[in-house]
């Protein structure tokens, strides 16, 4: 079987049934398609995680342009609302069907099999690196981070990465990434005296003080933009009592909210205007409050230039279509390798990812091979 046929090494890894965070055979499957082209691949498991390093090259070359993605994916959900097996790879209708199929399985195939073609062909001054992980749809906390972790330790490093995430919206080549909002989630509890709701001057009831709080949060403007960020926003997610009874006053009640900020603002500011905030609450109705914060990525940039300009440019030589660049959307690995080298991202239409019957068009896993190949081929000449 032709491994660097696209569609081909796609539909051999939805075949791999590798929900987070299992393995599932993915890695495996990969590890062997590069180590027969040449890449020197290690796995970088770290706490259950599965995950897979790939060079092609020197070792430490100043000229080595990496890729990043994941072969993990989200739980099918309801098995028999699908109209094919979540993990048959089912081709139908010019379409390939399976979870992963958009995200990110289509992708991950994508760039190794133009690695793969690209370094038999013409083989480059410097280095390919591909960095994939089992652990990007769950806490992430040892997937790429582990990898980057183990590069720094190991003197193995990457000038550029692209990040192969579905990007575009409706269009094959309309959107490239170059850059994220942060993300942060802050769950509160206020905490009162419970007592009956015939005598509430004998309580001290928290849900008026948490409503208050809420109010404040979701009715506050956080900023109105930046130069290549949209406003900043926060949702109320949920909002919890656990009170089955219509007489009683309860003790306690927590909500959570949901974060997703630009750079105007950091994780620790945010986090310090809500401690301010829940505190200012809770003394002004005589409760407790108490906060938990996870901040799951900062925002960040990678200023327009050339690596924006190096995908943009293959992209539109493919399509026809030259990408606007984004930093919409939610978080992504690239969030880590911001901190190591510049990063873009860029790959399918993503409107099918985490539904039922999730597919991609098999046209499109060919036309993204090219288009990776293309960034190859002008970054090395």
């Amino acid at each position: 079987m032709d491994q660097t046929d696209p569609a081909r090494l796609t539909a051999d890894l939805i075949r791999c049934p590798s929900v987070t965070p299992q393995e599932g055979g993915a890695l495996v499957l990969l590890e062997d398609v590069l180590g027969a082209a040449g890449f020197e691949c290690t796995r970088v498991d770290r706490a259950g995680v599965a995950n897979l390093f790939a060079r092609w090259g020197r070792k430490g070359h100043p000229n080595t342009f990496g890729f990043n993605g994941h072969t993990d994916v989200v739980p099918v959900g309801d098995a028999a609302a699908w109209t094919a097996d979540p993990f048959g790879a089912e081709t139908r209708n010019g379409f390939l069907f399976g979870r992963g199929a958009t995200d990110m399985k289509s992708g991950v195939a994508a760039f190794a099999a133009a690695a793969v073609d690209f370094v038999k062909a013409t083989p480059p001054d410097g280095a390919i690196v591909l960095a994939i992980t089992g652990d990007e749809e769950g806490d992430a906390t040892d997937g790429t981070a582990a990898l980057l972790d183990w590069m720094a330790r190991e003197g193995e490093a990457m000038a550029a990465c692209l990040v192969g995430e579905p990007t575009c919206p409706e269009r094959m080549g309309e959107m490239i990434k170059i850059g994220r909002r942060g993300s942060l989630t802050a769950w509160f509890t206020m905490t009162g005296v419970q007592g009956h709701s015939a005598y509430p001057h004998r309580a001290r009831n928290p849900l008026p003080a948490l409503v208050r709080l809420l109010d404040r949060l979701a009715s506050h403007e956080l900023d109105t933009g930046t130069q290549h960020f949209d406003p900043s926003t926060l949702a109320i997610v949920t909002i919890d009592t656990g009170n089955p009874a219509t007489n009683v006053i309860p003790a306690q009640a927590s909500a959570t909210v949901n974060i997703r900020f630009n750079d105007a603002h950091s994780g620790q500011g945010l986090t310090d205007w809500l401690r301010r905030e829940a505190d200012s609450v809770a003394r002004a109705f005589g409760v407790e409050a108490a906060m938990r914060v996870r901040i799951s990525g900062e925002s960040f940039l990678t200023p327009p230039g050339p690596l924006s300009d190096l995908v943009a440019t293959a992209v539109e030589a493919e399509t026809g279509i030259r990408p606007v660049l984004s930093t919409s959307g939610g978080t992504s690995d690239a969030r880590f390798v911001k901190d190591h080298c510049p990063v873009v991202e860029f790959g399918l239409v993503g409107q099918t990812m985490h539904q039922v019957d999730e597919r991609v068009e098999l046209a499109q896993i060919h036309r993204l091979k090219a288009i990776y190949s293309r960034i190859l081929h002008d970054y090395f000449a």
